[in-house]
């Protein structure tokens, strides 16, 4: 019995160490600014789009680039063509974008198709002042590489993350969910993280940097979190990311649930695979002395967020039965959990009708719990996967 009130009483205190780190956050995300300059003289872009067998998306994204308000003569598009089997290329190419073609069956994904551009070809895009990578399901929202100009003038900013959304939050209740869990994820913990500690993490989308950072370090990041690796390297290197959530831009989310569970499970058995490699690393250094480390050692640390309301309604009906004594503690992680939720809806300004689609939030996290479980028995592929996209399960249908 004495044991299992140990296990108990640490679980508890791990699950409201993660709370106390959320409502911070929370805390930062409402004092947070961004550093820009309003009225920055246009520099000249380039918008890398990694791209695998996206024949049927490539016109539309480049389309949604064209439109952003962007003088068109300092726009430069260079999509990288990575193994593909089917017309991405001659797609890009008919719209006017620059097109780098990669063949290496043997160092497959994202990560490592960008250092190989960003290696290779330095005479396509060493004109440009500021690179952004975006993936090629992309919506970027009008005044999204004006935003990143602006950021990116700032003297003191040379990396700038953008604020990354949903570009079909409406198709079913998991593309709702996410939408809002973005708002807390994207937004929330990238503005408070930024506020309190100076920098933040990587989103893998919506990137934007000086010309040199990429042309210094490549992408030396190949995992399947390719983007939370890089981080770290920028970390170490004393380099910070900044954060602009006036740069919007939007992607598709899975619909059906193969496509959501594939897509889950291979973002969150890749970011388990990472902190279970970096957090005792992490770890030493902040007992070293070095607590630049923390941001990053907690943003790993801290479990996915149904997974820690799991753990908190665990917890309190633990405490009922057998804790009682211990129930204001878990009655406080839940109401920081609500405040934490709400706050990011609240800081990105929800629509009604998203806000509606949180009742549905026990489901969604019945549905993770199961993923989870069946992650923990399988054991998760931490292999670059893509993604069905809606357009091919569209044109399957006709």
């Amino acid at each position: 019995m004495v044991f299992f009130q140990i296990l108990f009483l640490i679980v508890l205190s791990l699950v409201f160490l993660a709370c106390l780190w959320l409502f911070l956050l929370t805390i930062g995300a409402w004092m947070f600014t961004p550093k820009k300059v309003t009225d920055a003289p246009f520099l000249k872009m380039g918008v890398l789009i990694p791209a695998h067998n996206e024949e049927l998306q490539m016109e539309q994204t480049i389309a949604a680039v064209r439109r952003c308000h962007y003088p068109e003569e300092l726009l430069d598009i260079f999509v990288i063509a990575d193994n593909c089997s089917d017309r991405t290329a001659d797609v890009a190419r008919s719209c006017g974008a620059a097109v780098a073609e990669r063949h290496n069956l043997e160092m497959r994904g994202k990560g490592q198709a960008l250092d190989w551009f960003l290696t290779s070809q330095t005479d396509l895009y060493g004109s440009c002042d500021l690179l952004t990578i975006i993936d090629a399901d992309v919506a970027p929202e009008e005044d999204y590489f004006k935003e990143l100009n602006c950021s990116l003038s700032h003297p003191e900013v040379q990396v700038v993350q953008a604020y990354n959304g949903v570009a079909n939050p409406y198709d079913s209740w998991r593309t709702a969910l996410v939408s809002a869990a973005f708002n807390v994820f994207n937004h929330l913990r990238m503005a408070g993280s930024v506020r309190l500690f100076g920098t933040a993490t990587l989103k893998g989308n919506g990137m934007g940097f000086r010309r040199e950072i990429l042309q210094t370090y490549g992408w030396p990041a190949h995992s399947v979190v390719e983007d939370v690796e890089f981080s770290l390297t920028l970390l170490e290197d004393r380099v910070d990311v900044h954060y602009n959530p006036d740069a919007v831009i939007r992607s598709e989310m899975a619909v059906s649930r193969s496509q959501a569970s594939s897509q889950r499970e291979r973002w969150e058995g890749g970011r388990f695979a990472l902190a279970r490699e970096l957090i005792p690393r992490l770890a030493g250094k902040c007992l070293q002395g070095e607590f630049r480390y923390f941001h990053a050692l907690m943003d790993l640390a801290v479990p996915p967020l149904s997974l820690l309301i799991a753990a908190i309604l665990f917890s309190l009906a633990a405490s009922w039965l057998l804790f009682p004594s211990t129930l204001p503690i878990g009655f406080a992680c839940l109401l920081i959990s609500v405040i934490y939720v709400a706050s990011g809806q609240l800081l990105m300004r929800a629509p009604l009708r998203l806000w509606c689609y949180l009742a549905s939030a026990p489901v969604y996290i019945v549905w993770k719990m199961l993923l989870y479980l069946k992650m923990a028995l399988r054991g998760s592929e931490n292999t670059w996967t893509r993604t069905t996209r809606k357009s091919e399960l569209d044109n399957q249908d006709n």
